[in-house]
């Protein structure tokens, strides 16, 4: 791939954006980040990789943490600011990527080769993949659901540009539950290519 094209991904938990994000950047040949990215920041430092991702996309307690000289004393806020840093320097860098969360469409927006996705689904769809994939009893399944997309939101919320799942934020919005996660991806896939045509201007 001759131009640089970033595709960041937010979803909500059951969408199965997290799949349908590292089949395209299979397809693509591109890099993909997502909870890897610790991994890739934190070389030979296993002991602090493990500590700090507990933290990761989650907000501190304001109650026990505060700023200094611009300085976080909350892992979480300092993640996150490590995070944003590396995610700008792999765009700096020139490198194509898929990333999912981490707010990397606020955190890229200025970066012209940039698209950004957000992939939502119907709740008992999304409720059944999850049932599916964890093997957790049904009355469990929308409560983890729940969480996992309260925390997203919140996070997100504090750190992004738009609010989580605001379509003014990304340049699509799309249910997967509507096609299904393969001709979603077939779908985006297709958008893609258009989007990078349009960048290499043909």
């Amino acid at each position: 791939m001759d131009e640089q094209v970033i595709i960041a991904i937010g979803r909500e938990f059951g969408s199965g954006g997290h799949e349908i994000g590292k089949e395209l950047a299979e397809r693509l040949k591109v890099s993909f980040y997502d909870r890897n990215l610790l991994d890739h920041m934190f070389i030979g430092a296993e002991d602090v990789k493990e500590t700090m991702r507990e933290y990761e996309e989650k907000l501190s307690h304001p109650l026990f943490s505060r700023r200094v000289r611009g300085h976080s004393n909350s892992l979480a806020e300092t993640l996150a600011e490590m995070q944003f840093d590396f995610i700008r320097d792999k765009a700096s860098d020139g490198e194509s990527f898929v990333i999912i969360g981490r707010c990397a469409e606020s955190v890229l927006r200025d970066n012209k080769n940039l698209i950004t996705i957000f992939i939502r689904g119907d709740r008992e769809i999304k409720a059944k993949r999850v049932e599916k994939i964890y093997e957790l009893p049904e009355r469990d399944v929308y409560s983890k659901m729940d969480r996992h997309d309260d925390q997203r939101k919140k996070y997100h919320n504090r750190y992004g540009t738009y609010k989580w799942g605001d379509s003014r934020g990304y340049d699509l919005c799309i249910n997967s539950s509507k096609l299904g996660i393969e001709e979603t991806i077939d779908l985006l896939e297709d958008y893609i290519e258009k989007r990078i045509e349009k960048m290499n201007g043909e």
